[in-house]
């Protein structure tokens, strides 16, 4: 059975080894590069909770042994704290998914709640560095562009778009 699979891998024309940054499933090849987010929304909003929660308990407390100002600083403390968390919420689902998949090359954008969508045909598709081996990655074709790679560090960029470029011409 073992040798059935590697003999599958290697009669198929693209197979998973031959990608870092993919992942390969049947016909359909797909690249999800997201920002590197230690807390998601959820959780956060779970530690947000707690910290009203003791906070609020803290100037209550004050309050009723006679410092009645602790509670309106506390609550101007929770709207600051509560502001600059939904700042980070609102970035930390952003990404970029690359399909390639029906005959079409499929880039996705989410950016701060913005969805934008851009779809090429494989055999008309330029991908190249939009100004240096550095830059972000330039996908045009069809008189439009995208520019992806925002969320690969800069020195693998190259390395993302030769990925690219290579399942392109095996589509």
């Amino acid at each position: 059975m073992g040798s059935r699979r590697r003999t599958d891998l290697l009669n198929s024309p693209v197979s998973n080894s031959v990608f870092r940054f993919a992942t390969v499933s049947g016909q359909n090849i797909h690249w999800f590069l997201k920002r590197n987010c230690s807390v998601t929304p959820s959780q956060l909003g779970w530690l947000y909770a707690s910290l009203c929660v003791v906070s609020l308990g803290i100037g209550a407390v004050f309050w009723m042994l006679g410092a009645p100002l602790v509670l309106p600083f506390a609550w101007l403390e929770l709207a600051a704290v509560g502001f600059a968390f939904m700042l980070y919420a609102r970035h930390a689902t952003d990404g970029e998914r690359i399909a390639l998949q029906g005959g079409r090359l499929v880039v996705e954008l989410e950016n701060g709640g913005d969805y934008e969508r851009t779809e090429f045909l494989p055999h008309q598709v330029r991908i190249e560095p939009q100004a240096g081996d550095r830059s972000l990655i330039e996908v045009s074709g069809q008189g439009r562009s995208v520019r992806v790679g925002r969320y690969v560090r800069p020195e693998l960029r190259a390395a993302l778009a030769r990925e690219i470029r290579m399942a392109l011409r095996g589509a």
